[in-house]
């Protein structure tokens, strides 16, 4: 299966695909509303409006593996917008890990991250960068959206038409 092929339930229940991304540069992220790094939510919106003009996307993928996420849609739609502004597009909740793992990480957690490793989630907040030949680059929890490095390879990717 490739990428574009994967189906995404948007968090007001629409149907989409991986496909309608395609083109851009998306930064994937399984989001938390009640993680100690949920904050990072203003840094991941920050990175959205600077960039969604130049072909840029963040997508947010709540996830209630780690237990930190709010019950329905509604209540973490609500969240996000109210305590962030979030304006990027989010999906329903799913699960990053195990057997019943959206097929999106099935393929997202193959990639390596700069120490080389790849596998499991390991906590909320994880971000895939991916690029609109379909390569993925991979940053882990606790570096920040707008770190450098992950400043750097957004820039690049939206360099590299």
């Amino acid at each position: 299966m490739t990428l574009n092929q994967i189906e995404l339930t948007m968090i007001d229940g629409t149907k989409k695909s991986f496909a309608d991304f395609a083109g851009k540069v998306v930064l994937v992220v399984n989001v938390a509303s009640r993680c100690g790094l949920t904050p990072q939510y203003e840094a991941l919106e920050a990175l959205q409006e600077k960039y969604e003009n130049q072909g840029f996307t963040v997508l947010g993928m709540p996830s209630n593996q780690f237990m930190q996420e709010l019950g329905s849609s509604d209540a973490i739609a609500e969240f996000c917008k109210t305590t962030f502004g979030v304006t990027f597009p989010l999906t329903e909740r799913v699960k990053v890990n195990g057997r019943n793992r959206h097929p999106l990480f099935e393929e997202l957690v193959k990639a390596k991250d700069s120490a080389g490793l790849a596998g499991p989630v390991m906590w909320n907040f994880e971000k895939f960068l991916v690029l609109r030949d379909g390569s993925i680059k991979r940053f882990r929890p606790t570096t920040k959206p707008d770190a450098p490095e992950v400043v750097s390879a957004i820039e690049a990717a939206i360099a590299a038409k």
